[in-house]
């Protein structure tokens, strides 16, 4: 049996994916949680061979927690299962340590053969978005223009951008100049919209 972990914050779709896989012979769901913040946890109490991961989650997101994952658990393989089919999403994802990006619509044949095929160590990636990420390239945003513009996200002023990451007012505002003009955006909140559509966020 190929034992799973499924990490998704919305509790229907969770349930969903625990009926499919469930009905595989040789598929077994060993725990469920509904935050990032939960994974490392539950995959160090019941040692999943696959865990089934969300983008989007309260707490950690699951390109972070498959980072965590690989420190903690690196015998259990992650695969992204996610809504939003971005390019940069797949690109972070695999940095991280996964080895497999499916989106959400895949038919559950198609799914299970997914897990199947990253528990036996190959890489699974959704043909159409590899293609688009290919495309889309890297972010062009540095590592601390993509911090900024994470911060901005809620609207915050630069006074206090600059308090919560430790940074002068004018450092901030140079971080998200550089980030308005690479991403071809008039202002910051657009700016944050395209990071956020490309998955650079």
């Amino acid at each position: 049996m190929i034992r799973l972990l499924l990490a998704d914050d919305q509790a229907l779709v969770r349930g969903a994916l625990s009926a499919l896989l469930g009905l595989e012979p040789d598929l077994e769901v060993v725990a469920e949680v509904g935050s990032g913040d939960e994974v490392v946890a539950a995959v160090l109490a019941h040692h999943p061979d696959v865990a089934l991961l969300d983008v989007e989650m309260p707490g950690l997101d699951g390109i972070a927690a498959a980072a965590a994952l690989r420190q903690a658990a690196p015998d259990t393989r992650v695969l992204i299962v996610t809504t939003f089919g971005r390019p940069g999403y797949l690109r972070r994802a695999l940095q991280a340590g996964a080895s497999g990006f499916v989106v959400k619509d895949t038919p559950a044949a198609q799914l299970a053969d997914a897990v199947r095929r990253v528990h036996a160590g190959l890489r699974v990636v959704d043909p159409a978005l590899a293609t688009d990420s290919l495309v889309a390239g890297d972010s062009p945003l540095t590592a601390r223009e993509t911090e900024v513009l994470q911060a901005a996200r809620d609207g915050s002023p630069v006074a206090a951008i600059a308090a919560r990451l430790f940074l002068s007012e004018g450092t901030v505002r140079n971080h998200l100049s550089a980030a308005i003009g690479k991403t071809g955006a008039t202002n910051r909140a657009e700016a944050v919209i395209t990071a956020e559509g490309n998955g650079w966020l």
